[in-house]
């Protein structure tokens, strides 16, 4: 039997989320392609489908071959398509992103990419969860921080400041602190998947915090800072609207630390499909244009300097 064919259809059925849908694109019959992932499955000697009434989950051998799978379909069709003269981007792109950064600043940009490469698919996996690329068949993901992991290869998309944060009622009642150590005599909302969690970074020092509230999203960190709850530390670009109305004031802003790095992560074992490069080009331009994701956003940003 055709293995090509097996493997076809064993993706699409992955990428799709049901045989039934594989089949209509495919033409082929649902019949047909769960005869044809049994097959694969039967060739492998292993099972790469867990499958339901409700839905098709990969077992873990099936997320390690779809991602393989899926490089060898991609390298036919970046093949074909050289031949035919046709460079369009096209295909399914997974990309993850985490949650308040792809809501704010990614998000807004899915329109004008699609409208500009027609042939594109996107799938956004839009969550703070830590993805494992070479296992969970993603091509893509934007992460904060340095890159630690050697099997990865990253492209900087922007340089952003973290910044500490209070509501203009919570410095009303509690103070202004005026240096990093005075952090501790106030109440500090912790982000707790922070990988530093209850240790906020300093230019030449790092203090432990504590407080009352701890949340597990950074929405939830800007939303108590804007409720008065506590003082909050983290990117520029979550807090950048209330800085700019006023609902929030800026603090220890002559201790801030170094930029932090923003990349586009990807694993260096595989061959990087076009419409990947595709999304990492328009990604990187937009980005380019947001001062907060920049390296002087702070500048950028007309907010009363509160330490003045």
């Amino acid at each position: 039997m055709d293995r090509f064919l097996l493997m076809k259809c064993f993706a699409r059925a992955v990428e799709t989320g049901s045989f039934s849908a594989a089949a209509r694109e495919l033409g082929i019959g649902q019949p047909n392609v769960s005869r044809y992932v049994a097959a694969l499955e039967q060739h492998l000697e292993t099972r790469l489908m867990q499958r339901s009434t409700r839905r098709l989950t990969l077992t873990p051998e099936g997320e390690r071959y779809y991602a393989e799978a899926r490089r060898i379909l991609d390298a036919v069709t970046e093949a074909e398509s050289t031949a035919r003269g046709d460079d369009q981007p096209s295909g399914l792109l997974r990309v993850a992103c985490p949650t308040t950064l792809g809501r704010i600043h990614l998000l807004p940009l899915v329109r004008p990419l699609l409208e500009r490469h027609p042939k594109l698919e996107l799938e956004l996996q839009i969550s703070d969860r830590y993805v494992d690329l070479v296992n969970e068949a993603v091509e893509l993901a934007i992460r904060i921080g340095n890159l630690e992991d050697s099997t990865l290869r990253a492209r900087r998309i922007g340089m952003f400041q973290r910044v500490c944060v209070a509501s203009v009622d919570y410095l009303a009642r509690r103070g202004m602190p005026r240096t990093p150590g005075d952090l501790r005599d106030h109440d500090c909302i912790v982000y707790t998947l922070l990988s530093s969690a209850g240790t906020w970074h300093f230019r030449d020092t790092e203090v432990s915090v504590t407080g009352r509230l701890r949340v597990n999203s950074p929405d939830a960190v800007r939303e108590a800072v804007l409720q008065g709850i506590g003082v909050g530390y983290g990117p520029l670009w979550l807090f950048e609207d209330a800085l700019r109305t006023g609902s929030a004031r800026l603090i220890l802003r002559d201790y801030i630390g170094p930029p932090v790095p923003l990349q586009i992560v990807y694993a260096a074992s595989r061959l990087l499909p076009r419409r990947a490069v595709v999304f990492m080009d328009f990604i990187a331009e937009a980005f380019a244009a947001i001062p907060a994701l920049n390296e002087n956003g702070l500048a950028a940003i007309d907010a009363p300097a509160a330490d003045a």
